[in-house]
């Protein structure tokens, strides 16, 4: 049977010593009343579920924008990049994916490229699902270049219980589409920022599932505008 086919799916690493504090904490809380030990349980079980990382299959197609996150499409608008990306001051399309306590966190490049720049940035924890919050909250931001020369960002967001921004790449590195880059602990938002001419092919609304759901397709002619 396949990893993916199996409902205990690998933890992350960063999960670790989360699991095991939870973990120690509730053999204290058995020790002291079964009922609050039973409760500990419950949320050790949560932690190790919260840092889940499964294994994703991506399309192979090239070309494909996919998407960085597991959750909700909660916004797709016009929007200017973050200024410490360095990128150009005009806006481009942005599709936000809310992902709640729910959803596995580990985060994957939506596209194949180098790492023109990482950028973080501190700042507020309000809900990540209202659109101020990829202005004012705790970000961090991957500029990548595509081949071809054309670029994409994405954004970690931190959200209301979110408290810790996880990446794992540097400028300089390259990415597949679908690999592994970062993680947000405990509720936050993946914004993408789609090249200019490019149309997503999602609505607000659609479940997302992380490095195999895809967003948008760079050289797709957009049918809507009769493009």
């Amino acid at each position: 049977m396949r990893m993916r086919d199996t409902f205990i799916k690998p933890m992350h690493r960063e999960g670790i010593r989360f699991v095991a504090i939870f973990a120690a904490v509730t053999l204290v809380l058995f020790l002291l009343w079964a009922p609050l030990g039973w409760i500990g349980l419950g949320l050790t079980i949560w932690c190790y579920y919260f840092f889940r990382d499964p294994e994703r299959v991506t399309p192979a197609r090239p070309g494909l924008v996919v998407s960085p996150a597991d959750g909700i499409v909660s916004l797709i608008e016009p929007a200017v990049p973050p200024a410490e990306l360095g990128m150009a001051d005009v806006p481009l399309t942005r599709v936000s994916v809310f992902m709640s306590v729910f959803n596995c966190h580990v985060n994957r490049a939506p596209v194949a490229g180098e790492i023109v720049s990482v950028a973080y940035r501190p700042g507020k924890f309000l809900n990540a699902s209202l659109d101020k919050a990829s202005v004012d909250n705790e970000r961090n931001g991957l500029r990548i270049r595509m081949e071809g020369g054309r670029e994409l960002a994405v954004v970690q967001i931190a959200g209301l219980v979110a408290r810790r921004i996880v990446c794992f790449v540097k400028p300089g590195e390259r990415l597949a589409t679908g690999e592994r880059f970062g993680l947000i602990r405990f509720g936050s938002r993946l914004d993408v920022y789609l090249p200019p001419g490019v149309a997503p092919l999602v609505s607000i609304g659609q479940t997302m599932v992380a490095g195999e759901t895809v967003i948008a397709v760079l050289d797709a002619q957009d049918d809507r505008t009769g493009a």
